[in-house]
């Protein structure tokens, strides 16, 4: 018996996803549990494997499509099955059966009104994008199922009012010889979407503060002999863990008109893709040790490579720190990741000379940049925080 297998729920408040690649093409065979297509989501991308062994017999959905959880988006046969047609299927999945108290009275056939208000539900996340772009969402002709909107939807209504907005300003632009367009792929609009959202929302600020990494490179050089060393990184998240614990205010978040301060310290980690960009969270990074801080990074980092992280592995952070100087940028000015209310950029890390006792010498040193929201954080307070990292970075002693 053929098997459907479904658009999977990657999350409570995920309601589609969006096709990125199918690993299979009809008529391969695929072992269970073995990659079938992968995913994109508002939350992950992911591989998706498959819920049994056979041939790939029917693909439902093309690379591109959103389509809701649980929608068939291919079928799995037995080898040397036929898989009858999906018209074919629908029609015996779901037969007009008379009941007994239709006996004997005409056949109804099935109502072809309109759809009705319940067609127009909308998931949480075309809600929020609606609501970010300020659209009203009955305006928008939905292609899904029943005539709902999906994130498709939206976005192209976006492009469309968007574009009408651009040719109101003037020609646009022709491109030149050797120029080549390509649409933007399901993570880069994700990530567009949220940076623009943040710096419509937030007021950021940045402050800079430069940090001497002698004495982490001391301990490191320590350790390093016996175990496994921890990179810098763990040393810098441990330090941030412990000011947002002596400046809880940063670790806060706003929602509406209120303060939420979070009980726990959730650090996001940005991690460069191929393809794009996620922020894994370590959770209670606070009760961690810059040992078991530096195992979860990795483990984190690895499996975002591997397109194998959960819902659970990119929610909840509370604060974040992005890393481009292992590209070896200097100094950056980070978008706050919402709905924090802050972010911490770290610079390369490279000896530099400075003056100590009216001599030139040379130190290991970075910039370390605190983006916040000067909404709730004031520039007293993000300097009170980027001290205490400071001086727990220069000064650590275990």
């Amino acid at each position: 018996m053929p098997t459907d297998v479904l658009m999977p729920q990657m999350g409570e408040s995920i309601a589609e996803g969006t096709i990125v690649r199918w690993v299979k093409t009809v008529g391969d065979s695929v072992e269970r549990d073995e990659p079938l297509f992968e995913i994109s989501t508002d939350k992950v991308d992911a591989e998706i494997p498959s819920p049994v062994a056979g041939v790939l017999a029917q693909i439902r959905a093309e690379v591109g499509e959103t389509v809701p959880v649980n929608s068939v988006v291919a079928v799995i046969g037995a080898h040397g099955e036929a898989v009858e047609p999906e018209s074919a299927r629908a029609a015996v999945v779901s037969p007009t059966v008379p009941t007994p108290s239709d006996a004997g009275a005409p056949r109804r056939e099935p109502s072809q009104s309109p759809p009705g208000p319940a067609s127009r539900r909308l998931s949480p996340l075309v809600r929020r994008l609606a609501a970010e772009h300020g659209i009203d969402a009955s305006r928008v002709s939905g292609t899904g199922d029943g005539g709902r909107v999906t994130r498709s939807d939206l976005l192209a209504y976006v492009a469309r009012r968007d574009a009408d907005a651009d040719d109101s300003d003037g020609p646009a632009a022709v491109p030149a010889p050797g120029d080549r367009t390509e649409p933007l792929d399901v993570m880069r609009r994700r990530i567009a979407e949220r940076m623009v959202a943040s710096r419509r929302t937030a007021a950021h600020v940045h402050t800079v503060f430069d940090v001497d990494f002698s004495r982490v490179a001391a301990l490191r050089a320590i350790g390093g002999s016996t175990t496994r060393t921890p990179g810098y990184l763990a040393y810098i998240a441990k330090a941030v863990s412990d000011a947002l614990v002596a400046i809880p205010l940063v670790n806060a978040s706003l929602d509406g008109e209120r303060v939420v301060h979070h009980g726990r310290i959730n650090l996001g980690i940005a991690v460069a893709l191929e393809w794009g960009l996620i922020v894994p969270v370590v959770k209670g990074a606070d009760s961690l040790s810059v040992v078991e801080i530096d195992a979860a990074i990795t483990d984190l980092s690895t499996r975002a490579r591997a397109k194998q992280l959960s819902p659970d592995d990119v929610e909840g952070g509370t604060f974040t720190i992005t890393n481009p100087g292992v590209f070896g940028s200097v100094l950056g000015l980070p978008i706050i990741n919402q709905p924090q209310s802050a972010i911490l950029c770290v610079g390369v890390i490279e000896k530099r000379p400075v003056v100590v006792e009216d001599v030139v010498v040379a130190r290991l040193r970075s910039y370390l940049t605190l983006g916040f929201d000067h909404r709730l954080i004031d520039g007293a307070v993000a300097d009170q925080f980027m001290a205490h990292v400071r001086d727990t970075l220069e000064e650590r002693s275990r």
